[in-house]
């Protein structure tokens, strides 16, 4: 039973180093790599473009879409990305998944909601895209979650209360004691968290990892711009947990990420 959680599964194949880390720093935020890259969107909105011209697409495709894709390709591809830390320990995680948040409305004061959903890499881009749709107008139509109703009923107890059974909970899940169904549904055990501040015309910024849950791995996708050469880019901000893999691991696996953005046919 000490051998897997709800999640994933124990890895014990590590470095004595590796394997002491979530000892060393305990904290998500005491293991933070950050790394910046500029991608070249030209071939990517070419591609957009030509997709829904001659498929007359709807939903339509869109340049987040296809940063989705290729996350979930360079995690299918490169494994020990898709790891987490708890109770101490690596785990290999089971499926890719990946959270998103989204705004109801355009406006300053329409609420943010959260998505989390499991990706296949097999998954035809056609389905991916109407399944994004489905969820996301899901959200913006007031549909409620499990995660939801959980944090509505926290809400509703005493801050003392509520601290205390956050803390229970983290508790919990150091010993692998959360229940699967109540991990499936929570936007913050994902393998990658992604904002695209890119969507509301913002730059990129580094952003820190939550303390609760397991995601290792937070990606902000920034405004698409002129590049020095005239072709555009956008800014993509990454923010890694180093207690999952070391940083040469991270930053070759974003090389591989680049070269998929390049080709988005193979998308």
């Amino acid at each position: 039973m000490f051998g897997r959680r709800p999640d994933g599964t124990r890895v014990d194949d590590l470095s004595p180093l590796r394997r002491f880390m979530p000892f060393i720093s305990p904290r998500r935020n005491d293991s933070l790599v950050y790394l910046s890259q500029d991608l070249d969107v030209e071939e990517l909105l070419a591609f957009v473009e030509r997709w829904n011209e001659s498929r007359k697409a709807d939903p339509p495709l869109t340049l987040f879409h296809l940063i989705l894709r290729g996350v979930v390709r360079v995690l299918d591809a490169r494994p020990r990305l898709n790891r987490f830390t708890a109770g101490g320990r690596v785990w290999q995680r089971d499926g890719i998944w990946i959270s998103f948040s989204a705004k109801k409305k355009m406006d300053d004061h329409s609420p943010v909601f959260t998505v989390k959903r499991r990706f296949d890499p097999q998954e035809s881009l056609d389905a991916m895209v109407a399944r994004l749709h489905g969820e996301l107008q899901s959200g913006r139509g007031g549909a409620r979650t499990n995660a939801d109703r959980e944090v509505d009923l926290l809400l509703r107890t005493p801050p003392v209360i509520t601290r205390f059974l956050v803390g229970c909970a983290k508790a919990a899940d150091w010993f692998g004691w959360v229940p699967g169904k109540m991990i499936e549904g929570d936007p913050m055990f994902a393998s990658v968290f992604v904002a695209n501040l890119g969507s509301v015309g913002l730059e990129a910024g580094f952003h820190h990892l939550w303390e609760y849950g397991t995601i290792p791995i937070f990606c902000v996708v920034g405004r698409i711009k002129p590049g020095p050469d005239g072709r555009r880019i956008a800014t993509l901000k990454w923010t890694f947990d180093e207690r999952v893999e070391d940083g040469l691991y991270a930053a070759r696996s974003l090389e591989i990420f680049r070269e998929l953005m390049s080709k988005p046919e193979e998308l």
